[in-house]
């Protein structure tokens, strides 16, 4: 059957998955609640809604773009395989020492976000390089297959390789490979000499280990997609957005997921670069708020600020160093907790606090009538005016006011002694604060002026809160 030139974007959030189809110049598009256990339930739903609505058979499309924030959220969630990593003998607590740097230099409490992997499921083997490239320790074949052995008694399902200097010359970590491809065939490898080629072995060892770690669980999904696709007459290539802002093939997503770790936030700056330059605007700060997370991003001369290294779960509020280093070409943003999704309880010092967990989208706000009983920022901006509730999602999801009012009386109007009026306002006002400061933050640090920028606000609560913001 010959393919049209429809293309099909999609977009997994945290609480919706948008699905947008273009056709002969026209769009079509919709908005589906988020599938966690089957992300893919929501793509085909969707796609079979905008298909409708253009009079066209999803065998016809030529082309399907996909972001996703499945990869962040599997970090930040820990929801990762049984992983193992393999590094040079003397090297094997790097992970965890870190760079040594405190980043907060006076709090004695001072908590430093766990590794990825315990101690126990890091092993060593003796083997080195020097920094040209010139074997030092030559490894010994019987120790690595010894060490296999060991691995695949613990039912490894996944395992990392790191080894000092493989950016250099990587025929000690292509030798391990070997092994593990071997005796384990069914376990997944990454090398960081393909993950992550360069200097600096903390960032390096940190980005094979956060590769490994989401690798199953990401292949499987990208296989599944395709072959629900495939099912319903989609057979097309299917590409990913990465988080350098370009796009990759489905093969390379699945070997190399940790590229995808902002796949979804990158897509949304590209957005913000192509409509400055459609303006001719020189000085923007491009600012996407979904349902579960804020994303900031500076933008001159039209072209996003881009990264070598970018930190995801910062455990500590901004703060450079708290997170776990991704060595990966990105688009440098900041990420808050902050989105339509994200509750708002009371603390013990009587402070109305918002995030960063997120009601996402089981069950949702409390004004979608899904079970949710905490309010949420879109609560507090259906309570104040700025939601239609007959008109959300385009009508296909009505939303509930008296719900929105239960909440945020029950959650913060009887600690605080407001209405659910006041409560609303308290709210939004926190939320906004919130990511002012950050944006604050994002600009000195990277020794900006934001008063001569323009704002592009996208994504679902973006637009609402905009305003207040500048």
């Amino acid at each position: 059957m010959e393919r049209s030139s429809a293309r099909l974007g999609v977009d997994i959030g945290g609480t919706f998955t948008d699905v947008v189809l273009e056709t002969e110049g026209q769009r079509f598009s919709t908005k589906v609640l988020t599938t966690y256990s089957a992300p893919e339930d929501a793509i085909v739903d969707g796609m079979h809604q905008v298909c409708a609505k253009a009079n066209l058979h999803p065998s016809k499309i030529g082309q399907i773009i996909h972001g996703t924030t499945l990869a962040t959220n599997a970090l930040i969630e820990r929801r990762g395989a049984k992983t193992a990593f393999i590094t040079t003998k003397g090297f094997r607590d790097v992970i965890e020492m870190r760079t040594e740097s405190r980043f907060e230099q006076y709090d004695l409490n001072l908590k430093l976000p766990d590794p990825l992997l315990p101690r126990n499921r890091r092993y060593v083997i003796s083997e080195r390089m020097d920094a040209d490239g010139n074997v030092l320790i030559a490894p010994d074949l019987m120790e690595i297959e010894a060490l296999v052995d060991e691995l695949s008694e613990a039912g490894y399902e996944s395992i990392a390789v790191g080894l000092l200097h493989a950016y250099a010359n990587d025929t000690h970590e292509r030798m391990v490979a070997d092994v593990l491809a071997r005796k384990m065939p069914e376990a997944m490898v990454s090398v960081s000499s393909e993950v992550s080629p360069q200097m600096r072995e903390y960032e390096r060892f940190n980005t094979t280990i956060a590769n490994a770690y989401i690798k199953p669980l990401m292949k499987s999904y990208l296989g599944r997609l395709r072959d629900r696709l495939a099912a319903e007459g989609a057979d097309c290539p299917v590409f990913l957005m990465h988080s350098g802002g370009g796009i990759m093939s489905l093969e390379n997503a699945a070997e190399f997921p940790v590229r995808l770790v902002e796949s979804g936030p990158a897509g949304g700056a590209i957005f913000a670069a192509d409509i400055a330059a459609r303006h001719g605007l020189d000085k923007v700060l491009s600012f996407d708020m979904g349902g579960t997370t804020a994303k900031i991003c500076l933008i001159k001369n039209q072209t996003p600020k881009t990264a070598r290294v970018f930190e995801v779960a910062r455990t500590y509020r901004f703060k450079k160093g708290s997170g776990m280093p991704i060595s990966i070409p990105v688009i440098d943003m900041v990420e808050i907790g902050a989105g339509g999704g994200s509750l708002a309880h009371v603390d013990a010092m009587n402070q109305i606090r918002v995030g960063p967990e997120s009601a996402g989208s089981e069950p949702g706000p409390a004004c979608y009538g899904r079970g949710g009983d905490k309010p949420a920022v879109t609560d507090a901006d259906l309570i104040l005016g700025k939601l239609d509730p007959n008109n959300f999602a385009g009508g296909s999801i009505p939303l509930l006011p008296d719900q929105s009012q239960k909440a945020l009386e029950t959650v913060i109007g009887t600690r605080l002694d407001m209405d659910a009026i006041e409560a609303a306002w308290g709210l939004a006002e926190v939320v906004d604060e919130n990511m002012a400061n950050a944006a604050r933050v994002h600009a000195v640090e990277n020794g900006e002026d934001l008063s001569e920028y323009t704002m592009i606000a996208f994504g679902g609560a973006a637009p609402l809160h905009a305003a207040r913001l500048c």
